[in-house]
């Protein structure tokens, strides 16, 4: 069964790749922004975190299931979508771009802790069917080591790895050693969760070991 990921997020597909899953990659033609500001005047409010990166995650796999209905209709798998952002004491916490800005958050952030918000879209996608979707949210809980120095944090952001994503912290690479504690599923906090993932596919009755399809994972379809 093929899988397809509605994104280009390095670190969803090195995820997906060592859980045994080789991903067709797809970028999503979604204008998260104008999504976000559509729905939010409609309804009068500001959505919570839970609501945001379940809509955009849900747009994203929506938006490449329907591209692939256009390039590729033999495609027999799952699409997966996902979004994430990061809250701390209620500010949500994006990706900081500018070095200074990444630099005030990591001194703001340290001996903290904030939530990952990660949004999930799997839809099952197959010929002369229509597509049938499951979502949810997973989130973990993410605390900084409260002895992060100032010349270390500078050397982290000057490095570039935090400045696109989301909350401006990595936990599996190098930003990793700079946080004391994660609770929930730790691949929250990388980009999707796998957990989250795998029961999603479960209710599309999908067996999630028919997903493996990279070398050294054993074939079960």
């Amino acid at each position: 069964m093929r899988v397809c990921l509605a994104s280009t997020s390095p670190a969803r597909r090195m995820l997906l790749r060592h859980a045994g899953i080789e991903p067709l990659l797809r970028a999503p033609d979604v204008d998260e922004e104008g999504v976000i500001a559509a729905v939010e005047a409609e309804e009068g409010r500001t959505l919570l975190p839970d609501e945001h990166v379940l809509l955009l995650a849900r747009r994203k796999a929506a938006a490449v299931v329907a591209s692939l209905a256009r390039t590729d209709p033999d495609f027999d798998g799952i699409v997966v979508g996902g979004d994430s952002m990061f809250e701390l004491d209620g500010e949500i916490l994006g990706k900081p771009y500018e070095p200074e800005v990444a630099v005030a958050r990591w001194r703001a952030m340290r001996g903290r802790t904030g939530r990952l918000h990660s949004g999930h879209s799997v839809f099952r996608v197959r010929p002369e069917h229509p597509p049938a979707e499951a979502y949810a949210v997973a989130d973990a809980a993410v605390t900084f080591a409260d002895d992060v120095s100032d010349a270390e944090i500078d050397a982290y952001v000057a490095t570039g790895e935090p400045l696109l994503v989301a909350g401006a912290f990595t936990v599996d690479s190098l930003g990793g050693p700079f946080i004391s504690r994660v609770e929930g599923d730790p691949s929250t906090v990388v980009g999707m969760s796998l957990s989250t993932l795998r029961r999603l596919a479960g209710e599309l009755d999908i067996v999630w070991t028919t997903l493996w399809n990279r070398g050294g994972a054993p074939s079960t379809s």
